[in-house]
């Protein structure tokens, strides 16, 4: 049997094939803890990207004071007070390492008032209402910031007119020479301190603490929350004992003393159409209403009366016709293409006097209607029916 066992293991061949299969196996093993380990590295990298967990441990730093610092031995080196000093830092912010913001590129500029006076030119269907709205301001401040241009009358505005907005409700005004700024504040309403204060202005205040007044002559200056008396363009209060008058007003007045019929206190609506359009009652600007229509709309009388002005207007308002109503009561018809009644005539409740026209100081086909009681303009919205 030795012998035998001996024969093999001098077999050439039989050993050849004996150290073919050992290599093999150990090549394989070598493969396959090759894969494992990759595996393994794979696995970990996964899971510290996702639990964010790291292999290194840094300590917390303790609390470190100005004190502290100043007790370092000076021959302590500057890594080692880095060492305590800084917070560790991770430079790829994992969704558990705290809060990550994205880069936002949009911009949000606040909005801020504007201080300064603004043009505007005037278009095609603007009213001294829509403009005002428009801008945020009152209509008067319209009117008191273009007083060369408008001459306080919402009616003159036409369009590719150029118009002066302010900032804020207020007035305009150009300084003249001997002008204060305690003399301008009481003549339009305002505080002294208003008209300083105002960034809009450019006010240089050294002048004014060295008694100057701080403002050049001729130079424009705001006037915040400032006022002044504006003109009624309408006629004036017209009565059957008064009818003289309005003989200033235009070829349309009547000289004489009149008799006749008496109104009911009642109103109707003076013309077929029952929309306002573009200027609505405003006692400071407008104290009447304009109605809307086609030129050539019949007028009525809104209530009876007796005719104390019928023609012409020499202040803006074209052919006009105005009603005593004798109790106290008067109405206004302006802008009228045609008058169809005369000085003395007695007129009835809803009795045709006129028709709807476009004259005068008009953008467009409309009825200015006024009422006044004992000389006061009323919205006309709050008594017709």
């Amino acid at each position: 049997m030795k012998d035998n066992q001996q024969g093999i293991e001098d077999d050439p061949t039989k050993v050849k094939l004996k150290n073919q299969k050992t290599g093999n196996l150990i090549q394989q093993i070598g493969m396959n803890m090759i894969v494992i380990g990759v595996l393994a590295l794979l696995a970990f990298l996964i899971w510290q990207r996702f639990t964010g967990n790291h292999s290194t441990t840094v300590s917390a730093a303790p609390d470190i004071t100005a004190e502290d610092i100043a007790a370092q031995p000076i021959s302590q080196s500057s890594d080692q007070a880095s060492l305590v000093l800084l917070s560790p830092f991770s430079q790829t912010p994992s969704e558990t390492s705290g809060i990550y913001r994205k880069t936002n590129l949009k911009t949000i500029i606040p909005t801020r008032p504007r201080v300064e006076v603004i043009t505007y030119t005037v278009q095609s269907g603007d009213t001294l209402f829509s403009i005002a709205a428009n801008f945020g301001l009152k209509p008067e401040t319209v009117l008191w910031g273009n007083f060369e241009v408008l001459q306080d009358n919402p009616h003159l505005l036409k369009p590719n007119q150029v118009l002066n907005l302010l900032p804020t409700n207020g007035t305009f005004y150009q300084w003249q020479n001997g002008d204060t700024i305690d003399g301008v504040a009481s003549q339009f309403n305002a505080e002294p301190k208003a008209i300083l204060d105002y960034p809009g202005n450019f006010i240089d205040l050294t002048q004014i603490i060295t008694g100057g007044a701080g403002i050049e002559v001729g130079m424009w200056v705001i006037v915040p929350g400032g006022s002044r008396p504006i003109k009624d363009w309408g006629p004036p209060a017209i009565t059957r004992t008064t009818a003289a008058t309005a003989r200033y007003y235009g070829e349309g007045a009547c000289g004489s003393i009149y008799e006749g019929a008496v109104g009911s206190g009642t109103f109707v609506w003076p013309t077929v159409d029952h929309s306002v359009s573009g200027f609505t009652f405003d006692p400071g600007v407008h104290p009447a209403i304009d109605i809307a229509g086609q030129e050539g709309n019949s007028i009525f009388a809104t209530d009876s009366g007796v005719v104390v002005y019928a023609g012409w207007s020499d202040y803006g308002y074209g052919y006009m016709i105005v009603i005593d109503h004798g109790n106290g009561w008067q109405s206004a018809y302006a802008h009228l293409s045609a008058v169809g009644v005369s000085c003395g005539q007695s007129v009835y409740q809803g009795g045709l006097i006129g028709a709807m026209g476009n004259t005068g100081n008009s953008s467009g086909a409309h009825l200015h209607f006024e009422l006044s009681i004992n000389g006061a303009k009323v919205n006309p919205l709050d008594y017709t029916r």
